[in-house]
């Protein structure tokens, strides 16, 4: 198929699980069909990119799967997941901190040259 999707998880609140299998979700099967997928987790949404983060959450309570499995598996499907630079300072993170599914820290103006000069497809979450 071919084609680029970017998934900014910027209201996605990690405290509340329900919130976070869609657009994982959504992601896997974007990259199973071949698209080249980048999920960019920003303000609260950071917080996933922390190592021991989403270990500890489950999309749905009594869940075996946790939401950094739904994380790997994406990654395994192709799947970027980035995290956005003021997060590291937010939430008390060094690069050390993120999990090693995280392709890297992005800023603000990656976003915007990415959707104003490529012809992705945004997905906001």
């Amino acid at each position: 198929m071919g084609g680029k999707l970017i998934i900014v998880m910027a209201n996605t609140d990690p405290r509340n699980g329900e919130e976070l299998g869609a657009p994982i979700f959504q992601a896997t099967v974007a990259a199973a069909m071949e698209y080249e997928v980048d999920v960019i987790c920003t303000a609260t949404s950071g917080r996933l990119m922390k190592k021991g983060v989403a270990e500890s959450l489950v999309v749905k309570e009594g869940s075996p799967k946790t939401v950094y499995d739904f994380i790997k598996d994406a990654h395994e499907a192709g799947v970027k997941f980035y995290c956005c630079s003021p997060n590291l300072d937010l939430f008390d993170m060094s690069k050390d901190d993120l999990i090693p599914e995280c392709a890297g820290i992005v800023g603000g103006a990656h976003l915007i040259e990415e959707v104003m000069e490529s012809d992705a497809k945004v997905l906001t979450y």
